[in-house]
């Protein structure tokens, strides 16, 4: 059926997520890069979508390691703050993001310490313009499929910066090959496929993924992207412990729509010990009600492991609700459609 449905292969693309690590960790070791200009005393990567998401991957991972703030900035503007000491990350698959040739107008206009990320395009033409590194990652993928050159460069491009060090190369290298066993589990067409199966029960569903805040947020963010770009599904989520101060009393009313939502915990390891509680509670409260809900671990040798094993699961998941739908996950009409809209404003 899948066959038919993905001209594109889309199938294909997130079933080379481990390939693409390997072909990621040579594209950053290789990197030539200048050296900064002036010390560094804070971080911003400026991306939109897919190329947004590899600095939240590595904002998180990196967060013991860091001793800098690191800020995600999606936007057309960077923070007032950014100057001759921020180091400004322009990350743009297509290098053609109108945010992110903003923001690095901006960048250059403050004295930024710069380098970009993408595989061409404007930005790229830009920034090799006024003498700025660009490490360039491979055409021909869609940007969410593209995450493995969105946050690998980026760690090897911070390292040979000298704002982290190199602890977490080996545990990336090392997650390869489970990542691509995984994979092998997670591309079958079949119930013994537990991401094909779990997408059969809720891709009728609105997702509402919950997580934890600087953590499995992150992913929660991640699946949402995936529900909407791959399965065409709307998605939604939010992270504890905030969402136990407001959300989880809105659980109340308009229960007559509870049956067509299903709720995603994502559970780690790594989660707080009060967050691992207020997630038991939470749950056990939201079963009084008639609220389809699925708790998504997934298992690892360590936490970057265990990270990206969550990730490659959900996009899986989202893929498997396209499939169920009857829908081609790779075009997204409605993105083209708004920015051929925004072309006829400039």
């Amino acid at each position: 059926m899948r066959h038919s449905l993905d001209p594109a292969n889309m199938f294909g693309a997130i079933s080379r997520f481990s390939n693409n690590m390997l072909d990621a960790i040579e594209i950053g070791k290789n990197a030539e890069l200048k050296p900064l200009a002036k010390p560094i005393h804070n971080i911003v990567l400026a991306g939109m979508g897919g190329s947004a998401i590899g600095g939240d991957v590595n904002r998180v991972l990196l967060k013991k390691q860091l001793s800098v703030p690191f800020v995600v900035s999606r936007h057309y503007i960077l923070p007032n703050w950014v100057n001759e000491n921020t180091l400004v990350i322009c990350s743009s698959y297509s290098g053609n993001t109108e945010e992110t040739l903003a923001s690095t107008d901006q960048a250059i206009a403050e004295g930024a310490q710069m380098v970009g990320i993408s595989t061409g395009g404007k930005i790229t033409e830009k920034l090799e313009s006024i003498g700025k590194d660009v490490v360039k990652i491979p055409t021909g993928l869609q940007p969410r499929a593209a995450l493995a050159f969105s946050f690998i460069p980026m760690l090897y491009i911070l390292h040979k910066y000298g704002l982290i060090n190199n602890n977490w190369e080996s545990n990336l290298i090392s997650s390869i090959p489970f990542l691509a066993s995984k994979t092998h589990e997670y591309n079958q067409e079949n119930d013994s496929n537990p991401a094909y199966e779990m997408a059969q029960n809720i891709h009728t569903k609105i997702p509402i993924i919950y997580g934890e805040s600087e953590w499995t947020s992150i992913i929660a963010l991640r699946y949402k992207g995936q529900f909407c770009e791959n399965a065409k599904m709307p998605a939604y989520h939010n992270e504890l412990p905030e969402l136990n101060h407001n959300e989880i009393v809105g659980w109340e009313k308009n229960d007559h729509l509870f049956k067509d939502m299903v709720l995603l915990w994502l559970k780690d390891d790594d989660d707080h010990t009060r967050v691992k509680y207020r997630q038991s509670i939470s749950q056990s409260i939201l079963n009084d009600l008639s609220i389809h809900q699925e708790t998504i671990e997934c298992k690892g040798e360590n936490r970057i492991e265990r990270f990206l094993h969550m990730i490659h699961y959900g996009d899986w998941l989202s893929y498997w609700c396209a499939i169920a739908h009857g829908v081609d996950p790779s075009p997204v009409v409605k993105i083209s459609k708004l920015k051929d809209e925004l072309e006829t404003l400039e």
